[in-house]
């Protein structure tokens, strides 16, 4: 299960840096993009951002166990 994890946690931080990405340059672009779509961009970065680091703390609490 952990090394499962272990290949979640780097597709998460993708995640997160493509959408922080794609809201960074709409923002800089500005336009109607923007005005529509920046604040689901952020919410959809936030929610990307808490699933990984929920995935980083059960990957360490897993590890932590050890096995047994």
């Amino acid at each position: 299960m952990s090394s499962f994890l272990f290949f979640l946690i780097p597709i998460g931080l993708f995640a997160t840096l493509a959408v922080l990405g794609v809201g960074i340059y709409s923002l800089a672009k500005g336009g109607a993009f923007a005005k529509e779509n920046s604040n689901k961009l952020m919410r959809l970065r936030v929610l990307a951002q808490a699933i990984t680091i929920a995935l980083m703390f059960l990957f360490l609490f897993l590890i932590g166990k050890g096995p047994s």
